[in-house]
């Protein structure tokens, strides 16, 4: 993913300038734990909580995180009004996301963003960095589009895995292979969900309760939106 170590670095000296460096993150879908990884490669002293519900990517974050007391996994739907019962704390420093909303569509994504605000603490920072496409752009879209495709073409053709070969992997691989099968019964091929704008981002995380969001990087494909409790 293009520019994908550029984002992780400007939501870190965002979670430094705003919170400090020992943060208590909730990495919201988490995945892998990618966030978490980087988190704590730059801040030793903070700790995260890790909420997913795809559980081969949550084995993969598990087993690689294992024995770290700074961080805990708990498996919960976002789109359950209860999830956050399940989390082991009732705020947060700073709650971070990367390319994962976007497979909820806008009404679940505003009720969502609702929870968060009660969340994270007074003070306290939201970001969230993903597709965010503006329709008013139909031109630059295209053009990104085109662009985008082009350069993973390029990493494919020099060996990269695409999704689907990735998970084809995942699916025979000893491990993983009962929790890929569960994730596809929970998830299917992919998730189809929305890519509102920056702006309706923005918009959204103020009218949840958030005092300031805006955008704090960009690149041609993806938007870094931060929101200040």
């Amino acid at each position: 993913m293009p520019d994908r170590e550029e984002r992780f670095r400007v939501m870190l000296d965002m979670v430094e300038a705003v919170v400090g460096p020992k943060p208590r993150v909730l990495d919201l879908a988490c995945g892998t734990g990618s966030i978490t990884d980087r988190l704590l490669k730059r801040f030793p002293e903070a700790t995260s909580t890790g909420v997913d519900l795809d559980p081969a990517l949550l084995a993969i974050a598990e087993g690689y995180f294992d024995g770290d007391e700074r961080v805990t996994f708990v498996t919960a739907d976002l789109k359950d009004p209860a999830w956050a019962a399940r989390l082991p704390h009732d705020s947060y420093d700073a709650v971070l996301t990367a390319t994962a909303l976007h497979w909820l569509h806008s009404e679940p994504l505003t009720a969502l963003y609702g929870q968060l605000a009660g969340l994270v603490r007074h003070g306290g920072v939201f970001m969230n960095a993903d597709h965010m496409i503006d329709e008013t752009t139909p031109a630059i879209n295209a053009a990104e589009r085109a662009q985008r495709h082009a350069v993973m073409d390029r990493e494919k053709t020099g060996g990269a895995l695409d999704w689907a070969e990735w998970w084809a992997l995942a699916a025979k691989a000893p491990v993983l292979a009962e929790p890929t099968a569960r994730r596809y019964e929970i998830y299917g091929e992919h998730a189809d969900g929305d890519m509102p704008s920056p702006r309706w981002h923005a918009d959204t995380l103020r009218a949840a309760g958030f005092a300031e969001a805006r955008t704090v990087w960009a690149s041609p494909s993806d938007t870094l939106v931060l929101a200040v409790k």
